[in-house]
């Protein structure tokens, strides 16, 4: 089994700073890639950015420029510094991540449980 928890949301005024972590666990051989979703309450979940094991990045249109995504690849974690940060930006972000895991012949996907950004005066 795999577990991913996210931590560092939290409530930031706009124009403000936060930065987000989801550390992976469990009987890993390999995640790639590994990545941060969003969902506002009324709103489909989008994809805010992702990074490969190699370090090839992606990013929504709607946060490049603020938003930087990184991997520490021994720790099985990754980070999402956001800056600059708008009221558009509040929503719950959730880790995802595809597995290859010990003891399965395909790799899988799983969601964190995801973190509260909230930002606001």
């Amino acid at each position: 089994q795999v577990q991913l928890v996210e931590s560092g949301g939290g409530l930031v005024q706009p124009g403000g700073s936060l930065r987000l972590s989801c550390a992976a666990s469990g009987s890993i051989v390999s995640i790639d890639p590994m990545g941060w979703y969003r969902q506002a309450p009324g709103k489909q979940r989008e994809l805010v950015a992702r990074i490969t094991s190699g370090g090839r990045t992606n990013y929504a249109d709607s946060v490049k420029g603020r938003f930087t995504i990184s991997r520490d690849n021994a720790k099985n974690t990754i980070y999402l510094q956001m800056n600059s940060l708008k009221p558009e930006d509040t929503a719950v972000y959730y880790c995802n991540a595809d597995f290859l895991l010990v003891g399965y012949l395909r790799w899988v996907n799983y969601w964190g449980q995801g973190t509260q950004v909230t930002v606001a005066s």
